[in-house]
């Protein structure tokens, strides 16, 4: 089973295309050591699956 599955994002975010770009740019954040994480246990040890748990716990939002 993946976590967090697209179904609870896509609530969460309006369109698979913002969800992309938002994921992409943070996991990039968390690679470079420019952002921190915001989660204290994350499931995933991958910048992106890490980004997408911010995303699905409502840390991360995007505004239009």
């Amino acid at each position: 089973m993946i976590y967090p599955s697209i179904d609870n994002l896509l609530k969460k975010i309006d369109s698979t295309y913002t969800l992309v770009s938002l994921s992409a740019k943070r996991a990039r954040q968390l690679q470079d050591g420019t952002g921190k994480l915001m989660l204290e246990h994350p499931r995933s040890v991958k910048a992106v699956g890490q980004a997408l748990e911010e995303v699905n716990a409502g840390l991360l939002t995007f505004k239009r």
